[in-house]
Protein backbone atom coordinates (compact mmCIF):
# COMPACT_ATOMS: atom_id res chain seq x y z
CA UNK A 1 0.00 0.00 0.00
CA UNK A 2 1.67 3.43 -0.65
CA UNK A 3 1.90 5.96 1.53
CA UNK A 4 0.08 9.53 1.23
CA UNK A 5 2.81 12.07 2.61
CA UNK A 6 2.04 13.72 5.83
CA UNK A 7 3.50 17.42 6.26
CA UNK A 8 6.42 17.27 8.70
CA UNK A 9 4.70 19.43 11.20
CA UNK A 10 2.15 16.44 11.13
CA UNK A 11 1.70 16.99 15.17
CA UNK A 12 0.97 20.76 15.02
CA UNK A 13 -2.02 20.89 12.88
CA UNK A 14 -5.50 21.12 14.23
CA UNK A 15 -7.70 18.41 15.15
CA UNK A 16 -9.77 19.04 12.04
CA UNK A 17 -6.94 18.68 10.17
CA UNK A 18 -5.19 16.15 11.64
CA UNK A 19 -8.09 13.68 11.32
CA UNK A 20 -8.10 13.77 7.65
CA UNK A 21 -4.81 11.90 7.73
CA UNK A 22 -4.63 8.07 7.33
CA UNK A 23 -3.82 5.66 10.08
CA UNK A 24 -1.34 4.03 7.91
CA UNK A 25 0.34 7.42 6.84
CA UNK A 26 1.46 8.12 10.56
CA UNK A 27 5.05 8.35 10.98
CA UNK A 28 4.79 6.71 14.49
CA UNK A 29 6.64 3.94 16.34
CA UNK A 30 7.48 1.70 19.69
CA UNK A 31 9.23 4.04 21.44
CA UNK A 32 10.48 6.70 24.24
CA UNK A 33 8.21 5.87 27.12
CA UNK A 34 6.14 3.27 25.04
CA UNK A 35 8.94 1.77 25.08
CA UNK A 36 10.11 1.82 28.50
CA UNK A 37 6.60 0.19 29.49
CA UNK A 38 7.14 -3.06 27.16
CA UNK A 39 11.03 -3.59 28.38
CA UNK A 40 9.35 -3.15 31.83
CA UNK A 41 7.17 -5.78 30.98
CA UNK A 42 9.90 -8.03 29.19
CA UNK A 43 12.09 -7.73 32.86
CA UNK A 44 9.18 -8.50 35.15
CA UNK A 45 8.61 -11.65 32.95
CA UNK A 46 12.03 -12.52 33.50
CA UNK A 47 12.00 -12.41 36.71
CA UNK A 48 8.98 -14.72 36.82
CA UNK A 49 11.71 -17.14 35.17
CA UNK A 50 9.34 -17.11 31.76
CA UNK A 51 10.72 -17.59 28.49
CA UNK A 52 8.22 -15.80 26.20
CA UNK A 53 9.36 -14.08 22.71
CA UNK A 54 6.72 -11.54 22.94
CA UNK A 55 6.38 -9.28 19.86
CA UNK A 56 4.97 -5.74 19.76
CA UNK A 57 3.35 -3.77 17.45
CA UNK A 58 1.23 -0.52 16.76
CA UNK A 59 -2.79 -0.82 15.86
CA UNK A 60 -6.03 0.94 16.59
CA UNK A 61 -6.59 -0.85 20.06
CA UNK A 62 -4.70 -3.34 23.00
CA UNK A 63 -5.21 -6.78 21.91
CA UNK A 64 -2.97 -10.27 21.29
CA UNK A 65 -3.90 -12.09 18.18
CA UNK A 66 -5.61 -15.64 18.70
CA UNK A 67 -2.70 -18.12 18.01
CA UNK A 68 0.15 -15.57 18.24
CA UNK A 69 3.28 -13.92 20.73
CA UNK A 70 2.22 -10.42 19.22
CA UNK A 71 0.20 -7.65 21.45
CA UNK A 72 -0.93 -4.96 19.78
CA UNK A 73 -0.61 -1.57 21.24
CA UNK A 74 -3.25 1.24 20.52
CA UNK A 75 -1.10 3.87 18.09
CA UNK A 76 -1.96 7.15 20.65
CA UNK A 77 0.37 5.95 23.22
CA UNK A 78 3.03 6.38 20.04
CA UNK A 79 2.79 10.42 20.15
CA UNK A 80 1.98 12.70 23.22
CA UNK A 81 -0.32 14.55 20.01
CA UNK A 82 -2.37 11.29 19.16
CA UNK A 83 -3.17 11.24 23.23
CA UNK A 84 -4.04 14.36 23.49
CA UNK A 85 -6.70 13.62 20.13
CA UNK A 86 -7.69 10.24 21.97
CA UNK A 87 -8.66 12.34 25.00
CA UNK A 88 -10.50 15.02 23.23
CA UNK A 89 -12.80 12.58 21.00
CA UNK A 90 -13.33 9.88 23.63
CA UNK A 91 -12.78 12.19 26.85
CA UNK A 92 -10.05 9.93 28.32
CA UNK A 93 -6.75 7.83 27.48
CA UNK A 94 -6.89 4.08 27.61
CA UNK A 95 -3.74 2.83 29.19
CA UNK A 96 -2.49 6.38 28.95
CA UNK A 97 -1.21 6.68 32.76
CA UNK A 98 2.20 4.57 33.22
CA UNK A 99 0.78 1.70 35.44
CA UNK A 100 -2.67 1.70 33.32
CA UNK A 101 -0.57 0.94 30.53
CA UNK A 102 1.07 -1.89 32.57
CA UNK A 103 -2.38 -3.26 34.35
CA UNK A 104 -2.85 -3.71 30.51
CA UNK A 105 0.81 -5.21 29.27
CA UNK A 106 0.59 -7.57 31.69
CA UNK A 107 -3.23 -8.86 30.76
CA UNK A 108 -2.12 -9.19 27.25
CA UNK A 109 1.21 -11.00 28.39
CA UNK A 110 -1.51 -13.63 30.21
CA UNK A 111 -2.65 -14.42 26.61
CA UNK A 112 0.03 -14.14 24.94
CA UNK A 113 2.14 -16.63 27.32
CA UNK A 114 -1.14 -19.04 27.11
CA UNK A 115 -0.53 -18.79 23.25
CA UNK A 116 3.50 -19.50 23.51
CA UNK A 117 2.88 -22.81 25.96
CA UNK A 118 -0.77 -23.63 24.65
CA UNK A 119 -1.38 -23.82 27.93
CA UNK A 120 -5.25 -23.90 27.57
CA UNK A 121 -4.98 -27.60 26.04
CA UNK A 122 -4.47 -28.71 29.51
CA UNK A 123 -7.31 -30.12 31.05
CA UNK A 124 -7.02 -28.78 34.57
CA UNK A 125 -6.61 -25.40 32.98
CA UNK A 126 -10.17 -25.61 31.34
CA UNK A 127 -11.22 -26.96 34.53
CA UNK A 128 -10.28 -23.83 36.47
CA UNK A 129 -11.09 -21.21 34.31
CA UNK A 130 -13.54 -23.25 31.43
CA UNK A 131 -13.88 -24.19 27.88
CA UNK A 132 -11.05 -21.14 25.65
CA UNK A 133 -13.95 -22.29 22.70
CA UNK A 134 -16.58 -20.39 24.24
CA UNK A 135 -18.02 -18.01 22.03
CA UNK A 136 -17.05 -14.47 22.84
CA UNK A 137 -20.05 -12.79 23.63
CA UNK A 138 -20.40 -9.16 22.02
CA UNK A 139 -21.13 -7.82 25.35
CA UNK A 140 -21.82 -9.23 29.33
CA UNK A 141 -23.32 -8.14 32.35
CA UNK A 142 -20.65 -8.56 35.58
CA UNK A 143 -21.49 -9.29 38.79
CA UNK A 144 -19.69 -6.58 40.89
CA UNK A 145 -20.03 -8.56 44.04
CA UNK A 146 -18.21 -11.83 43.31
CA UNK A 147 -15.24 -12.84 44.64
CA UNK A 148 -14.88 -16.17 42.15
CA UNK A 149 -12.92 -13.49 39.74
CA UNK A 150 -9.96 -10.81 40.30
CA UNK A 151 -10.23 -7.32 39.85
CA UNK A 152 -7.42 -6.48 37.55
CA UNK A 153 -8.57 -4.17 35.43
CA UNK A 154 -11.71 -1.86 35.47
CA UNK A 155 -15.50 -3.42 34.28
CA UNK A 156 -15.20 -6.79 36.04
CA UNK A 157 -13.55 -7.92 32.80
CA UNK A 158 -12.28 -11.56 34.00
CA UNK A 159 -16.14 -11.61 34.08
CA UNK A 160 -16.24 -11.73 30.21
CA UNK A 161 -14.71 -15.13 29.54
CA UNK A 162 -13.00 -17.95 30.41
CA UNK A 163 -9.67 -16.96 28.35
CA UNK A 164 -9.97 -13.14 30.09
CA UNK A 165 -10.46 -15.15 33.41
CA UNK A 166 -6.94 -16.23 32.63
CA UNK A 167 -5.29 -13.29 31.23
CA UNK A 168 -7.09 -11.39 34.63
CA UNK A 169 -5.79 -13.53 36.79
CA UNK A 170 -2.32 -13.57 35.18
CA UNK A 171 -1.66 -10.63 35.65
CA UNK A 172 -2.29 -10.07 39.41
CA UNK A 173 0.27 -12.93 39.54
CA UNK A 174 2.72 -11.48 37.94
CA UNK A 175 2.05 -7.67 39.65
CA UNK A 176 5.02 -6.67 40.97
CA UNK A 177 4.40 -6.82 45.10
CA UNK A 178 0.88 -7.82 44.36
CA UNK A 179 1.00 -9.63 47.53
CA UNK A 180 -2.35 -11.85 46.19
CA UNK A 181 -2.48 -14.71 48.54
CA UNK A 182 -3.23 -12.04 51.18
CA UNK A 183 -5.63 -9.75 48.66
CA UNK A 184 -7.42 -12.29 47.96
CA UNK A 185 -7.41 -14.49 51.11
CA UNK A 186 -11.15 -15.94 51.88
CA UNK A 187 -11.91 -15.50 48.24
CA UNK A 188 -13.01 -18.71 45.58
CA UNK A 189 -10.76 -17.03 43.47
CA UNK A 190 -7.47 -17.31 45.29
CA UNK A 191 -7.65 -20.88 43.98
CA UNK A 192 -7.27 -19.77 40.39
CA UNK A 193 -4.34 -17.31 41.53
CA UNK A 194 -2.21 -20.61 43.15
CA UNK A 195 -3.23 -23.06 40.54
CA UNK A 196 -1.55 -19.85 38.32
CA UNK A 197 1.29 -19.74 40.28
CA UNK A 198 1.77 -24.08 39.95
CA UNK A 199 1.27 -23.29 36.62
CA UNK A 200 3.91 -20.95 35.59
CA UNK A 201 5.97 -22.64 38.06
CA UNK A 202 6.17 -25.61 35.45
CA UNK A 203 6.86 -23.91 32.53
CA UNK A 204 9.18 -21.72 34.27
CA UNK A 205 12.90 -22.08 32.42
CA UNK A 206 11.22 -23.93 29.69
CA UNK A 207 11.85 -22.70 25.69
CA UNK A 208 7.99 -21.78 24.09
CA UNK A 209 5.87 -24.35 22.61
CA UNK A 210 4.83 -21.53 19.80
CA UNK A 211 6.70 -18.12 18.57
CA UNK A 212 4.24 -16.95 16.25
CA UNK A 213 5.30 -12.78 15.98
CA UNK A 214 2.08 -12.10 13.48
CA UNK A 215 0.51 -9.09 12.72
CA UNK A 216 -3.13 -8.49 12.73
CA UNK A 217 -5.00 -5.15 11.51
CA UNK A 218 -1.24 -3.36 12.15
CA UNK A 219 -0.92 0.21 12.08
CA UNK A 220 0.52 0.49 8.74
CA UNK A 221 -2.68 -1.53 6.52
CA UNK A 222 -5.20 0.51 8.88
CA UNK A 223 -6.24 2.75 5.54
CA UNK A 224 -8.77 4.87 7.42
CA UNK A 225 -8.58 8.01 8.70
CA UNK A 226 -8.24 8.76 11.72
CA UNK A 227 -11.90 11.08 11.58
CA UNK A 228 -13.21 7.30 10.17
CA UNK A 229 -11.83 5.44 13.55
CA UNK A 230 -13.19 7.62 15.72
CA UNK A 231 -16.71 8.07 14.55
CA UNK A 232 -17.09 3.86 14.57
CA UNK A 233 -15.14 4.10 18.31
CA UNK A 234 -17.68 6.81 19.23
CA UNK A 235 -20.38 4.68 17.90
CA UNK A 236 -19.47 1.27 19.86
CA UNK A 237 -19.04 2.85 22.93
CA UNK A 238 -22.21 5.16 22.68
CA UNK A 239 -25.80 4.72 24.07
CA UNK A 240 -27.56 3.06 21.16
CA UNK A 241 -31.17 3.89 22.50
CA UNK A 242 -33.43 6.74 24.04
CA UNK A 243 -34.14 7.12 27.52
CA UNK A 244 -36.03 9.35 29.50
CA UNK A 245 -35.06 10.07 33.71
CA UNK A 246 -38.12 12.20 34.31
CA UNK A 247 -39.01 10.63 37.76
CA UNK A 248 -34.99 10.34 39.08
CA UNK A 249 -34.51 14.28 37.37
CA UNK A 250 -37.64 15.16 39.61
CA UNK A 251 -36.30 14.59 42.52
CA UNK A 252 -33.45 17.09 42.16
CA UNK A 253 -35.14 20.08 39.79
CA UNK A 254 -38.61 21.35 39.04
CA UNK A 255 -40.63 23.00 36.37
CA UNK A 256 -42.60 24.99 39.63
CA UNK A 257 -43.27 27.68 39.35
CA UNK A 258 -41.63 28.92 42.83
CA UNK A 259 -37.85 27.93 41.49
CA UNK A 260 -38.25 29.87 38.23
CA UNK A 261 -35.27 31.85 39.49
CA UNK A 262 -33.48 29.11 40.05
CA UNK A 263 -30.07 27.48 38.13
CA UNK A 264 -31.54 25.63 35.22
CA UNK A 265 -31.20 21.44 35.87
CA UNK A 266 -29.43 21.98 32.02
CA UNK A 267 -27.01 24.28 33.42
CA UNK A 268 -26.30 22.70 36.40
CA UNK A 269 -25.49 19.37 35.21
CA UNK A 270 -23.29 20.92 32.49
CA UNK A 271 -21.21 22.84 35.12
CA UNK A 272 -20.75 19.42 37.06
CA UNK A 273 -20.43 17.27 34.18
CA UNK A 274 -16.83 16.53 33.80
CA UNK A 275 -15.89 15.89 37.40
CA UNK A 276 -19.49 13.57 38.12
CA UNK A 277 -18.34 11.66 34.50
CA UNK A 278 -14.54 11.29 35.70
CA UNK A 279 -16.25 10.25 39.51
CA UNK A 280 -18.77 7.61 38.09
CA UNK A 281 -15.71 6.14 35.66
CA UNK A 282 -13.46 5.52 38.70
CA UNK A 283 -16.45 3.31 40.26
CA UNK A 284 -17.79 1.12 37.72
CA UNK A 285 -15.28 1.21 35.43
CA UNK A 286 -17.32 2.10 32.55
CA UNK A 287 -16.13 4.05 29.83
CA UNK A 288 -16.03 7.93 30.36
CA UNK A 289 -17.63 8.28 26.16
CA UNK A 290 -20.76 5.76 27.23
CA UNK A 291 -21.37 7.99 30.68
CA UNK A 292 -21.19 11.07 28.66
CA UNK A 293 -23.75 10.02 26.66
CA UNK A 294 -26.27 9.20 29.57
CA UNK A 295 -25.38 12.60 30.48
CA UNK A 296 -26.16 14.34 27.81
CA UNK A 297 -29.63 12.38 27.57
CA UNK A 298 -30.27 14.02 30.90
CA UNK A 299 -29.27 17.62 30.08
CA UNK A 300 -31.45 17.10 26.74
CA UNK A 301 -34.66 15.52 28.67
CA UNK A 302 -34.19 18.74 31.18
CA UNK A 303 -34.29 21.14 28.99
CA UNK A 304 -37.27 19.47 27.51
CA UNK A 305 -38.89 19.44 30.82
CA UNK A 306 -38.22 22.85 31.78
CA UNK A 307 -36.29 21.56 35.03
CA UNK A 308 -34.76 23.96 37.25
CA UNK A 309 -32.42 23.48 40.70
CA UNK A 310 -35.15 22.48 43.29
CA UNK A 311 -32.59 21.50 46.37
CA UNK A 312 -28.99 23.30 47.45
CA UNK A 313 -26.37 22.72 45.15
CA UNK A 314 -24.24 20.81 47.41
CA UNK A 315 -26.70 18.48 47.93
CA UNK A 316 -27.94 18.25 44.06
CA UNK A 317 -24.15 17.28 44.02
CA UNK A 318 -24.12 14.68 45.69
CA UNK A 319 -27.33 12.93 44.39
CA UNK A 320 -27.20 13.28 40.82
CA UNK A 321 -23.23 11.52 40.76
CA UNK A 322 -25.61 8.92 42.79
CA UNK A 323 -27.77 9.10 40.27
CA UNK A 324 -25.75 8.99 37.56
CA UNK A 325 -24.57 6.12 38.66
CA UNK A 326 -27.28 3.76 39.41
CA UNK A 327 -28.26 4.71 35.57
CA UNK A 328 -25.10 3.48 34.33
CA UNK A 329 -25.53 0.54 35.98
CA UNK A 330 -28.82 0.10 34.85
CA UNK A 331 -27.53 0.16 31.56
CA UNK A 332 -25.41 -2.13 32.44
CA UNK A 333 -27.72 -5.30 34.06
CA UNK A 334 -30.63 -4.18 31.90
CA UNK A 335 -28.70 -5.01 28.90
CA UNK A 336 -29.47 -2.36 27.37
CA UNK A 337 -26.03 -0.90 27.20
CA UNK A 338 -23.63 -3.96 28.50
CA UNK A 339 -19.65 -3.73 28.52
CA UNK A 340 -18.50 -4.01 25.17
CA UNK A 341 -15.55 -6.15 24.43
Amino acid sequence: MPQRPVPADWDGLPDEELLNLRMCDLPLHIENELAERTEQLRAELHAAGLRSPLHFYLSNEWFTPDGTTSIAIPFYLAHPRLTKLEETQMLEVEGGEYEWGMRILRHEAGHAIDNAFKLRLRRHRRRVFGWYKKPYPESYTPRPYSKRFVLHLDAWYAQSHPDEDFAETFAVWLTPQSQWRHRYAGWPAVKKLEYMDALMRSVRGKAPRLDNPEEIEPLWRLRKTLRQHYRTKRRHYGVDYPNFYDRDLRRLFSDAPEFGDNLTAAQFIGRIRRQTRRVVAEWTGIYQYTIDQVIEDMIARSRELKLRLAVPEEQARQEFTVLLTVQTMNHLHSGGHRLYL
